[in-house]
């Protein structure tokens, strides 16, 4: 080679000029030629030591790397948990948008963290993906500042049991993706109530499936919530308060069961979500105790002029809109319910129809006489409205429920009921990404009494992460009609609670 190397720089230097280079000169370009050829043998071992490598990997049954498949527009790898309360949904509430993921060369990577809330990437394959994700929180719980006892509106007394404890109140772990096309995603979860252990379904092992077809049409089937208030079309974890809402929301709700929906986001920033199910609120009932009909729906419009309101489209503005953001919602729902389809008083999330005192419809003498609701017609409807700017945020809902078409046992005095009410929340970030203060209060206007509750709390972010914070609340009841053990609220409750929580979500 070296040869050839002087014999091109001698043929090249007869041929550039009328005399030939001098020693010197020829040296000096075997220098640079010698050089040039140490460069390129480096490069080749590099290349064959690569090449190496590549067949070693595909010996041991991973392919070699090829270009990342994109998702369509709009589609995530999949989450959909309750509130998917447990749900994260991004920006504007509606379908969910693709998360950020940490780079990486080669198609199969493992353990990459995914921000906000979508937790670790642990398979990442042509032919599918999984995600884990967790959300928990601890909570100390003081009710010592309630009435011992609460009379109802027909003069009956009852002990409210005050709690003053620490629980490691629920763990919700997510196992979600998309398998054999990206459009078909999963869902599958472990719900628990830890302050419920010993009751039934204290621990919930569901899911659902969903395919999206469009950015405007995606149809899902399996456990849901029922799209019923605006904390139930996909917000949570995204509240100021830590996984309780306000007395008049949990009063007039319905929950999850099982059944169908589609959601979707239309032309104009406008998003919808129906779905058909089997009652109110499945959790911890069995299939046995169903009736034969389903006659179970629900359906939610809501708008987001900007565009967005904030990831999931949740309370408060820890985003710190530089320019007012707002959303409007509207909600209808309607079921026949059965008296023997009801969850137990302390399943989690469970949802039975009350009046305003408290006493469940269904239960034996629930009118102070001998007489017994057997069945009746559900129908709530609630419209929401908010807005977002520098941190501030004023957030309202209005209720009305209507409950009639009775079919009953004995003496019932009445053949209907009609009640409504409102929630108001109000925040203020008093340290961007640091600090947040709220106020949030309802009232229900019913038959058999007005009861009310005004709450005001701090979160702080010691990471400046909008899902792990630790968050302190002093809430005031006025005779709530609703109340279990996984809230902070007791049925009947009157006076002061506190309770400080923990929560983290990744």
């Amino acid at each position: 080679m070296l040869v050839l190397a002087v014999t091109t720089i001698l043929a090249f230097g007869t041929a550039a000029a009328d005399t030939p280079p001098d020693a010197g000169e020829i040296l000096e370009r075997l220098e640079a030629l010698e050089a040039r050829q140490k460069q390129l043998e480096n490069e080749l071992a590099e290349r064959d030591a690569r090449i190496r490598e590549l067949e070693s990997t595909g010996a041991n049954g991973r392919p070699a790397a090829e270009p990342r498949r994109e998702l369509p527009p709009g589609l995530t790898d999949g989450i959909g948990a309750p509130e998917t309360e447990i749900a994260a949904e991004t920006t504007t509430g509606g379908p969910r948008t693709p998360p950020a993921v940490d780079p990486a060369p080669d198609r199969d990577s493992y353990g990459l963290f995914q921000p906000g809330g979508q937790g670790f990437k642990l398979v990442d394959t042509p032919h599918g993906d999984l995600n884990f994700s967790a959300w928990a929180y601890i909570r100390y719980l003081n009710q010592e500042g309630l009435d011992d006892t609460y009379v109802d509106a027909f003069g009956r007394e009852r002990q409210i049991n005050q709690r003053n404890d620490f629980q490691l109140n629920k763990i919700n772990l997510y196992f979600k993706g998309w398998v054999f096309d990206p459009a078909l995603r999963y869902t599958f979860y472990t719900w628990t109530s830890n302050a419920s252990q010993g009751e039934s379904a204290s621990v919930v092992i569901a899911g659902n499936l969903s395919y999206r077809f469009a950015p405007e049409f995606d149809l899902g089937v399996g456990i849901g919530g029922l799209p019923g208030t605006r904390t139930l079309r996909g917000t949570f974890p995204y509240w100021n308060k830590v996984d309780n809402r306000t007395i008049a929301d949990e009063f007039f709700r319905p929950s999850y069961t099982t059944g169908i929906w589609a959601s979707g986001a239309l032309e104009n920033n406008l998003n919808y979500r129906v779905m058909l199910g089997n009652n109110l609120s499945q959790v911890g009932v069995s299939a046995d105790q169903l009736d034969n009909g389903l006659n179970t729906w629900s359906g939610a419009l809501w708008w987001t002029p900007q565009g967005e309101y904030g990831p999931a489209g949740g309370f408060g503005d820890f985003e710190y809109h530089q320019d007012p953001a707002t959303t409007f919602g509207i909600h209808l729902t309607r079921s026949r319910e059965d008296r023997q389809s009801q969850p137990g008083t302390e399943d989690i999330e469970n949802a039975q129809i009350r009046l305003s005192d408290g006493t469940l419809l269904f239960q034996p003498g629930a009118f102070g006489t001998d007489g017994r609701v057997n069945r009746a017609t559900y129908l709530m409807a609630a419209a929401d409205a908010g807005v977002k700017y520098r941190g501030w945020s004023l957030e309202g809902e209005y209720f009305w429920r209507w409950v009639d078409d009775f079919a009953t046992v004995g003496n019932v005095p009445v053949d209907s009921l009609f009640d409504h009410g409102f929630q108001l929340q109000v925040g203020s970030m008093l340290v961007p990404n640091k600090l947040q203060a709220y106020l949030a209060g309802s009232k229900v206007f019913g038959e058999y009494g007005n009861p009310w509750d005004l709450a005001g709390g701090l979160n702080w972010y010691p990471n400046e992460r909008r899902l792990f914070r630790i968050n302190s609340e002093l809430l005031y009841l006025d005779d709530s009609p609703v109340g279990y053990s996984s809230v902070p609220f007791a049925l009947g409750g009157n006076g002061l609670v506190f309770h400080t929580n923990l929560e983290i979500m990744f």
